[in-house]
C-alpha cells in the first residue's frame, strides 16, 4: 500500500492532476432497479456489523441462528487490547467506540503497519455512528511498550503498529502491535477506552467483494490507478528505485456511479497519489465504499440469499480479527441491530503536512480536529456535528 517504514520519513509527494475513463460495468437501467426491499422480520434479530468491522473491506453479517454459529466459528478473535479479554457485562451499552485497522502484510515475518485506521463512534442510542479516519501519516508520540522493547518516541502513526509487534523471534506479533497502536491513539485523542476493535487483512478483500458479487458506488472524482492495468494485471515495474517505479497502461476511474469488481474496489480505495489532498481523498474514498458495501449487504441479492450470505460471511470470517473486551460478533450485531448504512455519517478531518528543513515529516491535523475528539470523549457528538455540519463527507 505504499506505507511509510518506521523511521523513514522522507516522502515523494505526486499531486498532479489526472484524467479518467470509465471503469467497471454500469449499473442497472433505473427501470430494471428493484425498489430496496423491506429487511425480513427474521433478520430484525440481527445486523450489518460490515460497516462498523470493516476497514474498507470485510463485512460482518450477523444472520440466522445457522449462519451466525458457522460465522462465529470462522472469526478469528485474540486479546488485541493486551487486557486478557475480560469477562463481559450483562449486555453493551452505549456510547461505543470501535477501532478498525486495515493492514496488508507482505509475509508472516515482515512488520504489519496500519494502512488504514478508522473509528466508529456510536452515541447512547446504538442507531447511529459516526466514521472517521486517522492519516496514517499523522505525527503522534508513540509510548514506550515494554512487549516490544520499544522505548517510546515520535513518529508516524502508521508505525506504531510495527513498533509494537516486534518480538524476540522472527514472528512479529499482530495483536502485540494494535495494542500499541489503540495506545498511541488513546493518548493523541483523548479517547481513553476502545470498546471493540478489528484487524482487516487486505489480502481477502478481494474475496469479500467478490462473494458479494461486487458492490456498486459512486466515485466522486476522476482517478488513475498507480497499481493495476485495465486488464486487472499489476503494472510491471522498471526497477528504478523511484517513488513511482510502475509502467505501462494505468486503470482509470471516472465520476459517476459504477458496479466494481473486487480487485477494482480495492485497487480504487488504495490510490491517492495524483489526487488533490493526497491521503485525505483517500480516507474519504475508503469511507464512502464502507457505506456502500453496507448497503449492498443488506440488499436482497445478499441478506436473503443463503448461499451469497454464506459465501460472505465466510469470506470476512477468512480476513478479520476481532476483540470485543469479552463479548462475541453475535453479541455486537444484537446490540446494534438498530444500526443503518444510512445512519452513520463519514467526518472528514483535514490536515496538513509537516515539513521541516525543507523534509516531509508527516501529517497535522486542523485545530477542529481536537475539538471533534472532546466531543467523542465527552459523548456530544450529536451536538458537535450540528454546529460543524461541514464535517460531514456528503455520501450520494
Amino acid at each position: 500500500m505504499g506505507a511509510t517504514r518506521p523511521g523513514n520519513a522522507k516522502r515523494t509527494r505526486g499531486r498532479a492532476a489526472v484524467g479518467a475513463a470509465a471503469v467497471g460495468a454500469p449499473p442497472p437501467d433505473a427501470a430494471r432497479r428493484r425498489k430496496r426491499p423491506a429487511i425480513p422480520r427474521w433478520t430484525r434479530v440481527c445486523t450489518v456489523l460490515g460497516a462498523i468491522l470493516m476497514v474498507v473491506s470485510g463485512g460482518l453479517l450477523v444472520s440466522a441462528e445457522a449462519l451466525l454459529a458457522r460465522y462465529e466459528g470462522a472469526v478469528a478473535t485474540e486479546d488485541l487490547f493486551g487486557d486478557g479479554q475480560a469477562a463481559k457485562v450483562s449486555d453493551i451499552k452505549g456510547p461505543l467506540n470501535i477501532l478498525l485497522v486495515g493492514i496488508d502484510p507482505r509475509d508472516d515475518t515482515t512488520l504489519p503497519l496500519a494502512d488504514s485506521i478508522m473509528i466508529m463512534h456510536i452515541p447512547a442510542g446504538l442507531d447511529r455512528g459516526y466514521l472517521f479516519s486517522l492519516p496514517r501519516d499523522l505525527l503522534v508520540d508513540i509510548p514506550a511498550f515494554e512487549k516490544s522493547g520499544y522505548r517510546g518516541g515520535r513518529d508516524k502513526l502508521n508505525a506504531a503498529m510495527a513498533l509494537g509487534s516486534r518480538r524476540s523471534d522472527t514472528t512479529p506479533d499482530r495483536a502485540q502491535g494494535f495494542e500499541l497502536l489503540s495506545k498511541t491513539i488513546s493518548g493523541h485523542t483523548g479517547i481513553e477506552r476502545f470498546d471493540a476493535g478489528a484487524i482487516i487483512n487486505f489480502s481477502g478483500f478481494r474475496n469479500i467483494v467478490d462473494a458479494m458479487g461486487g458492490v456498486t458506488m459512486y466515485i466522486d472524482q476522476n482517478v488513475k490507478s498507480e497499481h493495476m492495468r485495465p486488464d486487472g494485471k499489476h503494472r510491471p515495474s522498471n526497477n528504478c528505485g523511484c517513488p513511482h517505479p510502475y509502467i505501462g497502461p494505468r486503470v482509470e476511474y471516472t465520476v459517476g456511479t459504477h458496479h466494481l469488481e473486487g480487485w477494482q474496489a480495492l485497487d480504487y480505495v488504495r490510490q491517492r497519489y495524483g489526487l488533490p489532498k493526497g491521503d485525505y481523498d483517500r480516507q474519504r474514498h475508503q469511507q464512502q465504499f464502507v457505506r456502500a458495501m453496507a448497503k449492498q449487504a443488506l440488499s436482497r441479492d445478499v441478506i436473503t440469499n443463503p448461499l451469497t450470505l454464506d459465501k460472505v460471511l465466510r469470506a470476512a470470517g477468512k480476513s478479520l480479527v476481532f476483540s470485543g473486551r469479552g463479548h462475541s460478533v453475535a453479541d455486537f450485531g444484537l446490540a446494534l441491530r438498530g444500526l443503518r448504512e444510512d445512519t452513520i455519517l463519514m467526518i472528514k478531518l483535514e490536515g496538513g503536512s509537516i515539513i521541516e528543513n525543507g523534509r516531509y515529516r508527516g501529517e497535522e491535523l486542523k485545530p477542529v480536529a481536537e475539538d471533534f475528539f472532546a466531543s467523542v470523549h465527552n459523548g456530544t457528538v450529536d451536538a458537535f456535528i450540528a454546529r460543524n455540519p461541514r464535517l460531514v463527507n456528503a455520501a450520494k
